[in-house]
């Protein structure tokens, strides 16, 4: 059997020649799209510079990097020779990276820009496996204790001046290559301890792309994809790769703090993105809504009311809208809708895949009414990214969707969601205690999510159960619920709940602070520093009234009592997030400790 990454470039070369396979832009520049037959050339030329570097099969490289056309290019090469690549996230800290490195014993790195780079020359001493340094960026060579450093490019002449010898070697490689070789491994970013490395063979690829083909049967090759997570995601990665396999176009965004108009100058019909993004489209919305005034508000309230008719009661089950509420929807989306979703980008929308968090009901429903069609999904790093995801037809709002075709998913103790299947990960790597706990006496993979299945197969999750925690009273509180309905809120950024072993519920929240400072001007708030500003009396009420109103459905056990506002957000370089923008409790409740046991007293 041909393993799918293995034949792809290959294989979509052969089919789509000149025709575009990504576009990628410089800083500073203009999107330049690049062909499949330049993509083809280029994976050959580094599968032939991995060869004559002398990395041997079943060896491992590492990929350190943010998102550019050259990680690919890296991976590919490395399938061809049966190599494994390992990504990495480019935020990592210096002792993140010395750990991926050397539990996976990686040969070669590559690094994306100088920061990079600098990182790398840190704890190349402590790395004894690496024998090289590729970088992508053209940037100054330090001393790195006599271990090489080339640039991407010097690489890509070296595969380009390579003998016949050295290609017949890299085809036979190909040739040998088998479902069982591990493809990569991807380490998760870790809430707690140290990472740990799932092990993705090929078999779980050569399953999941047509896995994702007969549930996504609204893409074509006429679709465009802006790559914005993290390749090193396994949710970006296998979404690129599906992308890529399906001859899909990819518009590669390099800088995720640049997506807001890449998506606005790419325009793309689809792309897969984390719930925060879509939280902020629709709280920058409501900001507006609450603006309007007289007709205009009146309009979109209608459009409103019209479209979650059509989209939602009739559309989304595969019924015939009556002609009358198909017009009035027409008229609406022309002059309401549609320009909404070209002032994001996304006129030209298809379907965008959204996971790694709950995200508000509320919100998918607003989303779907103003003809966005959010696909919510489920899945990890240990499947191959997605277990489950909303179908076309059929879907229910506040579920996760039902499990795609070839896989299986059980409910085990404490409510647990269990999965196995083809696209389920082979163990942790070097890690066999992990592992063995990993897994259920019968071979099935715990997720460490808790949930049920309705009545229609759909998968409906309840919390994290790591996150789970109970209060002195006995009454067990699930966190990212209340976190994820905050989030809907223009003034609040983040939140992290506590409560474990506590009298009530508290919250830490990291104010949205533009937003907060429009407000301070509007109120005439005067305020010399941000910590001033959330210490304000008037600044406080008001956010605990919206604290109240958006948590008047929870149980009053559940509901956050007292808030403490912070001057400056969580971030991934003070350990207090994961590189996929999880909270890491155990950091954020030892570094606010303070903070916690203040409002308890």
């Amino acid at each position: 059997m041909t393993n799918v990454l293995t034949d792809l470039i290959s294989s979509r070369t052969s089919l789509y020649g000149d025709r575009e396979a990504y576009r990628y832009k410089q800083q500073g520049g203009s999107w330049q799209p690049t062909s499949w037959n330049s993509l083809k050339s280029s994976v050959d030329n580094a599968a032939c510079a991995l060869e004559i570097l002398g990395i041997e099969e079943f060896e491992t490289i590492a990929i350190f990097s943010a998102n550019r056309p050259e990680v690919l290019i890296s991976d590919f090469a490395a399938y061809a020779n049966r190599v494994v690549p390992i990504s990495i996230y480019s935020t990592s800290s210096p002792e993140q990276v010395e750990y991926i490195i050397n539990d996976a014993k990686c040969r070669v790195i590559f690094v994306g820009n100088a920061d990079q780079y600098r990182t790398v020359c840190k704890i190349i001493g402590k790395c004894p496996s690496v024998k090289m340094i590729v970088t992508y960026d053209d940037v100054e060579f330090s001393d790195n204790e006599g271990r090489k450093t080339m640039s991407f490019s010097g690489f890509i002449s070296l595969g380009a001046e390579a003998s016949e010898e050295c290609k017949a070697s890299v085809e036979a490689r190909t040739n040998r290559a088998t479902p069982d070789d591990i493809a990569t491994i991807i380490y998760t970013s870790g809430t707690t301890g140290e990472p740990k490395g799932a092990v993705l063979p090929h078999s779980c690829f050569n399953a999941a792309l047509p896995i994702h083909k007969d549930r996504l049967t609204m893409l074509s090759e006429d679709d465009t994809s802006l790559c914005f997570l993290p390749l090193s995601h396994i949710f970006e990665k296998a979404w690129t790769y599906f992308c890529l396999w399906m001859g899909i176009k990819v518009a590669i965004n390099n800088d995720p703090h640049q997506i807001q108009q890449s998506i606005k100058e790419v325009r793309p019909s689809c792309m897969c993105s984390v719930p925060r993004f879509w939280e902020k489209v629709y709280t920058a919305v409501q900001e507006k809504l609450t603006d309007m005034h007289g007709f205009k508000k009146w309009m979109v309230a209608m459009a409103l009311k019209t479209g979650r008719r059509r989209n939602l009661e009739y559309a989304r089950v595969g019924r015939k809208a009556p002609w009358w509420l198909e017009m009035a929807y027409r008229f609406f989306d022309k002059r309401v809708f549609l320009p909404l979703r070209k002032v994001i980008g996304i006129e030209n929308g298809n379907m965008f895949p959204t996971a790694g968090a709950p995200l508000s009901a509320t919100i998918v429903e607003f989303l779907h009414s103003c003809g966005i069609n959010i696909v919510i999904g489920y899945g990890l790093s240990e499947t191959t990214a997605t277990v489950s995801c909303f179908p076309e037809i059929g879907y229910k709002i506040g579920t996760v969707g039902t499990t795609l075709p070839g896989i299986d998913v059980r409910i085990g103790e404490d409510n647990e969601i269990l999965v196995k299947g083809p696209t389920v990960m082979r163990g942790y790597y070097n890690k066999p205690e992990a592992t063995a706990e990993a897994f259920t006496p019968d071979g099935w993979f715990r997720t460490g999510d808790a949930g049920y299945i309705d009545e229609n197969g759909d998968i409906v999750l309840t919390e994290r159960i790591k996150d789970l925690f109970k209060t002195s009273n006995g009454k067990y509180i699930a966190p990212q619920a209340l976190e994820s309905r905050l989030g809907e809120d223009k003034y609040i950024e983040q939140v992290a709940v506590i409560g474990d072993k506590r009298k009530y519920v508290t919250a830490i929240i990291i104010p949205a602070y533009e937003a907060l400072k429009e407000y301070a001007r509007k109120k005439h708030i005067q305020y010399r520093s941000m910590e001033e500003l959330i210490k304000n009396a008037d600044v406080r009420k008001m956010l605990q009234e919206r604290i109240d109103r958006l948590q008047e459905n929870f149980a009053g056990f559940e509901q956050i009592k007292k808030f403490t506002l912070l001057p400056q957000a969580f971030t991934m370089e003070a350990g207090e997030l994961t590189n996929t923008l999880k909270i890491r409790r155990p950091v954020i409740n030892n570094r606010y400790a303070r903070e916690i046991e203040a409002m308890y007293v």
